[in-house]
């Protein structure tokens, strides 16, 4: 269980038990923040009986998959957002659900994939900011999972960077390895597209005017900063997705172009063993012929089944069909 208690700007207290929270919170000079990792309905109920929160945002956060998004209530704000981890090469989505009142901040983990580290240590490097409260709080915490998603972005296209310099160079016995990193590849783009492009309307829904939720006009750059950031990791998840595309069309032109030298060879192959199997099918004939029932015969067959062999050979080989 984390938890924290600022007064004044200042960090007075940290890990005390969730109890007392609405203690904590009843003193309009207090900003408290306490995170749940995987509650139970029951533990969220006791929460939501505390801070007045919305029966709604309470059933989205026991719901799976929630579209990232920021949702207005009377009292209090619900933010879903979507942290990621890298395991085992593959992108894992991580649903964060955030609560933010007045002068409380509630993280509600999907699972503890979603290291907190992280933001601790955001919100103690710019402890001086301290004083701006929740809004500080949330700041903190998002500009952490927007950095998340950047980093992610940066990894998944230094990986196509990768394919497409070795696509060239793959042989042919490697073309399933290559056909398989780019499937991973293309679903792991999917799932960063699916939960980083609707922070363009979280950032932005919270820095609209007319709603003025970011009260606190000191910290609206930092916002904005925020959004810029967000806006660049949409711009290079749509970059990757084109040169993912590129990197398949090419794929397949190889592959045409492979199978088209194969058919090639074949149909050479094919023309010269069609000359032989005429002449050796002339000269076996049950009538008479030039040479019959003499080796003359016999010579004069071997001979041209040669010369037309070579012949044809010599010609597909200069034309490069061999």
């Amino acid at each position: 269980m984390h938890t924290r208690l600022y007064r004044n700007g200042v960090l007075e207290k940290e890990g005390f038990p969730v109890e007392e929270v609405s203690d904590h919170v009843a003193d309009p000079e207090n900003v408290v923040w306490f995170d749940l990792c995987a509650p139970s309905p029951e533990q969220l109920a006791v929460i939501s009986e505390e801070l007045g929160l919305h029966e709604l945002a309470i059933e989205d956060v026991l719901s799976d998959h929630e579209r990232p998004k920021v949702d207005v209530y009377d009292h209090h704000l619900f933010i879903t957002v979507y942290g990621l981890c890298l395991e085992g090469g593959r992108i894992h989505p991580v649903e964060v659900d955030v609560f933010v009142t007045k002068n409380a901040l509630v993280t509600v983990r999907e699972s503890d994939r979603f290291d907190l580290g992280g933001v601790l240590r955001r919100w103690d490097s710019a402890s001086r900011m301290a004083g701006h409260g929740v809004t500080f709080l949330l700041h903190g915490l998002l500009d952490h999972v927007v950095d998340q998603h950047f980093d992610l972005v940066q990894e998944l296209d230094g990986q196509v960077e990768a394919m497409e310099e070795s696509l060239f160079a793959q042989s042919v016995r490697d073309g399933r390895a290559l056909q398989q990193s780019m499937y991973l590849l293309r679903k792991d783009t999917t799932k960063l597209r699916r939960v980083t492009f609707p922070m363009r309307e979280v950032i932005g829904t919270l820095l609209r005017r007319d709603e003025d939720l970011v009260a606190d006009p000191a910290m609206k750059p930092y916002y904005e900063d925020v959004y810029d950031h967000v806006l660049r990791v949409t711009e290079w998840v749509e970059s990757i997705r084109d040169m993912l595309a590129n990197v398949r069309e090419t794929r397949l032109s190889q592959q045409g172009f492979r199978l088209n030298e194969i058919m090639k060879r074949v149909t050479s192959w094919a023309a010269i063993i069609a000359v032989p199997t005429a002449i050796t099918g002339f000269y076996g004939q049950n009538v008479p012929y030039p040479g019959s029932g003499t080796p003359l015969g016999f010579w004069m067959s071997t001979v041209l089944v040669a010369l037309a062999s070579a012949g044809l050979y010599g010609v597909f080989k200069k034309k490069d069909w061999l």
